[in-house]
């Protein structure tokens, strides 16, 4: 409000600085073209005196432009004559003076000039006359230009001092008041205060600053209280990380329930502060609760209540009480099994071990005083339980998977046993009933060939029990494949005295173990194939690492076609390829020709990168 009036008076300035600089352009223009005038009449007169008059005619339209130009005006130069009634008075006589020097010395064609020289003296004296008057005119404009300067200067001057001196009162003075209020709250003073003494933004910032200052007194008057309530609080979240760190650990360690029980019944103790806690875990129905594990009772208190039933007494919760619950043990009326009231204890806190909706067993916590857990401490108990019941339910999952993969081996054991040694065996029983035939009908020659055929069979079944020993001793402790091939091969020709190749193309992803192990078995069954019925002198082995795995078991033997021989014992051995093939999702193809070798062909689906922890990478060796 202070600056406005200056600034619409600079601004009123400005505008008349302008249009006075304007006026200053046009006039001088105009004198400028009054100027060329006079020069152009001297120009005719020379032209006429000397009899040149080629010329003429140009200077007279040139003249009569410049004085349509001073009439008229040309705003784009600018220029424009400040009309008066002088200055009318003065361009009346010029124009009159061109007509009467036109009409006696340019349209008509003289020859006595005795009188030209005294006419056009006349003519641009005139012409003077009216540019002076033009002059006057632009003396006043400047004179006004210097006004209007002088009057901005001032007003800038004048403006500046008034803006400095309101800038000082309503700006400088309430922020140095403020200034020293912070001084003193930097050292100290909460008490310091601003005085409000306006109204406008500083007003509302002083309300601030007391505001605030009165907000800073109030926490550093309460301040060591809710110091000591953060770290007390912070504590607590501290040692509840802790303890669900423990817990986290000991499940994750865990091999064995009863280890479980002891380490988690030793750790809720600590944790939860209790005089006494029992582990109990639950039937499916939940009317029957067996001590796992206990830490702190007498053990005359844990040989009694090694199986409970719901509702003998406080512990073993039915399974709709699915939350914590706190048991006043002296309030209550006596139970079946008051053991814990005998000892003394005057609280119970049992907490349920549940996996999602499932009640698992329980947890009872026993205190020889009267408690009443906060809302953390049942939220820390509630967390800790679950973990439990988490760990619980993982050896359940590892030891079903245990049992499984030992069931899963034996059945593979007893079907390998099937699919070789006991048809063997079978062929060798028949072999003996012939034999006993012939010892009857004592027929030397065909005991002989009986005979034969059980040595065969006997170094048959004798070659198939090393292979399947050989076999199920195949490991995997690498991700690289190419030593594992190389020993098989190796084997294979120390077995077989076939000669082999081995082949490798390209660089691929490493197979994970489990995959590793059954293409070993894949390719060892198909060279067994290649020793047992192929008749060959070589065999060759090709792997094709990308895009994808691919493996080819090739012999010059005998060959046989896939399409009618599907009943003979080579079959037994293909089967057992295609069944481990379809574990690890591969597919294998046999192209054979009779005379002309066999190739049996395993293809393996896109592997994706094993993990960083598997079996191999981590040296535990996995033996089938």
């Amino acid at each position: 409000m202070v600056g406005m009036p200056f600034l619409l008076l600079v601004f009123a300035a400005t505008i008349a600085t302008l249009w006075v600089s304007w006026q200053l352009d046009g006039g001088a223009a105009a004198v400028n073209e009054a100027g060329r005038m006079r020069m152009q009449s001297y120009r005719m007169s020379l032209s006429i005196g000397t009899g040149e008059t080629f010329e003429l005619n140009a200077q007279k339209s040139e003249f009569e432009h410049s004085l349509v130009t001073l009439k008229n005006g040309d705003p784009e130069r600018p220029l424009f004559v400040p009309w008066d009634e002088g200055t009318i008075e003065r361009f009346a006589v010029v124009e009159a003076d061109w007509n009467r020097y036109q009409s006696r010395w340019i349209e008509v064609h003289p020859t006595v000039f005795g009188e030209l020289r005294a006419d056009t003296v006349a003519f641009a004296s005139h012409i003077d006359d009216f540019v002076n008057n033009i002059e006057v005119h632009i003396a006043h404009w400047t004179a006004l230009l210097h006004l209007l300067q002088m009057s901005m200067l001032a007003s800038v001057i004048i403006g500046a001092t008034v803006l400095l001196y309101t800038g000082y009162l309503f700006v400088l003075e309430p922020v140095g008041q403020l200034k020293q209020a912070i001084e003193k709250i930097q050292l100290g003073d909460f008490d310091a205060r601003v005085t409000r003494v306006s109204s406008d933004e500083f007003g509302t910032l002083a309300d601030g600053f007391n505001g605030m200052a009165e907000h800073l007194q109030s926490m550093y008057r309460n301040l060591e209280g809710k110091v000591s309530e953060k770290t007390l609080l912070l504590q607590e979240k501290s040692e509840r990380l802790e303890s669900l760190y423990a817990v986290t650990n000991l499940v994750a360690k865990a091999t064995s329930l009863d280890a479980l029980a002891q380490e988690f019944t030793k750790n809720i103790a600590q944790i939860s502060h209790a005089d006494g806690v029992a582990l109990r875990w639950s039937n499916q129905g939940g009317q029957r609760y067996l001590m796992l594990a206990a830490h702190g009772l007498p053990a005359a208190m844990v040989d009694a209540e090694q199986c409970i039933y719901s509702g003998d007494c406080h512990c073993g919760a039915s399974m709709e009480e699915h939350t914590l619950k706190v048991v006043p043990i002296r309030s209550l009326k006596p139970t079946p099994l008051p053991h814990c009231a005998r000892v003394g204890f005057e609280t119970l806190v049992t907490i349920p071990v549940r996996l999602h909706e499932t009640v698992m067993g329980e947890v009872a916590l026993f205190y020889h005083a009267h408690i009443i857990p906060s809302a953390s401490e049942r939220s820390l108990l509630e967390a800790l339980s679950s973990h439990l019941a988490s760990g619980m339910e993982n050896l359940r999952l590892n030891s079903l998977e245990k049992e499984a993969a030992v069931s899963q081996e034996r059945h593979l054991l007893a079907r390998e046993l099937h699919d070789s040694i006991a048809q063997s065996l079978a062929f060798l029983k028949i072999q003996v009933q012939l034999m006993r035939d012939a010892i009857k009908t004592s027929n030397e020659s065909e005991v002989a060939k009986i005979l034969e055929e059980i040595d065969a069979g006997v170094r048959e079944s004798y070659g198939d029990v090393r292979e399947l020993l050989m076999h199920f001793r195949t490991r995997t402790n690498t991700e690289d494949i190419e030593p594992a091939l190389v020993t098989t091969l190796q084997k294979f020709e120390h077995q077989s005295g076939i000669k082999t190749t081995l082949s490798i193309n390209g660089q691929g992803l490493p197979l994970a173990p489990d995959v590793q192990i059954q293409v070993l078995h894949i390719l060892q069954e198909a060279l067994s194939n290649v020793r047992k019925h192929a008749r060959a002198s070589q065999a060759w082995l090709d792997v094709q690492q990308q895009p994808t795995w691919r493996f080819e078991v090739r012999d010059d033997g005998i060959g046989f076609n896939p399409d009618t021989d599907q009943h003979d014992e080579t079959h037994v051995g293909m089967r057992i390829m295609n069944e481990r093939a379809q574990r690890i999702g591969a597919h294998i193809e046999v192209i054979s020709t009779p005379l002309c070798g066999s190739s049996v062909i395993l293809s393996l689906p896109k592997q994706s990168p094993p993990s960083t922890t598997n079996p191999a990478r981590m040296g535990n060796s996995q033996t089938i």
